[in-house]
């Protein structure tokens, strides 16, 4: 008598019936087409290109600029509840992110990159958009925790904001309750490949 394997049954993906999901699609925060470099540059650039022996320059100093930009991330730090902590602990000597080039700085004017570790409530929202919109373009965000990510344990509080996606775009999700300082050393790295894509199309 043949045995024949069990079939196994895929239920079909029923994604769109949760509302967390749908909720996601429709608040998100999207970039802007304005993100992007300088169209003078660009123009610069693209007129020594086409110079004799002009793409020998550009395609130099294009490497050069694209290892410039991966390796010099500067986050502004905007820590709000116990995933901060972890991201200290990140920024310090036992992990030493600094060797990555990058460097935490107080100032959203000279920085390109915001890390959210902590619960964003609906009365911090403005107050994080405010810094987010001062940041220079291109610029990045890392949304460090559960709370950052989609609201946590207090996502049904009447005071969180369910994600801070819903205030700025994110690039990078790290998750955990808090995430280990590996965790954000892994996103910091995955947005390292993000930017240096970004430096070779144009497009995030």
């Amino acid at each position: 008598m043949e045995v024949k394997p069990p079939v196994p049954q895929i239920p079909p993906p029923g994604w769109t019936e949760f509302k967390d999901l749908q909720e996601f699609e429709k608040y998100r925060q999207h970039r802007t087409d304005g993100d992007k470099t300088s169209n003078t540059l660009a123009s610069i650039a693209d007129a020594i290109h086409h110079m004799p022996g002009g793409w020998i320059v550009t395609t130099s100093t294009d490497k050069v600029f694209n290892w410039a930009r991966k390796s010099s991330i500067w986050p502004v730090t905007f820590g709000l509840a116990c995933c901060a902590i972890e991201m200290m602990a990140t920024f310090a000597s036992r992990f030493d992110v600094e060797r990555f080039g990058m460097v935490p700085w107080a100032s959203p004017r000279h920085s390109d990159l915001m890390i959210v570790s902590g619960t964003v409530t609906i009365k911090m929202a403005p107050m994080l958009k405010r810094i987010y919109d001062q940041m220079p373009d291109p610029k990045w965000v890392v949304s460090m925790g559960s709370c950052a990510n989609s609201g946590g344990p207090f996502r049904h509080g009447y005071h969180v904001v369910k994600g801070v996606d819903r205030v700025v775009p994110v690039d990078v999700y790290v998750p955990g309750c808090p995430p280990t300082p590996d965790s954000l050393m892994y996103g910091l790295l995955k947005l390292q490949e993000q930017v240096a894509e970004f430096q070779k199309t144009g497009s995030k």
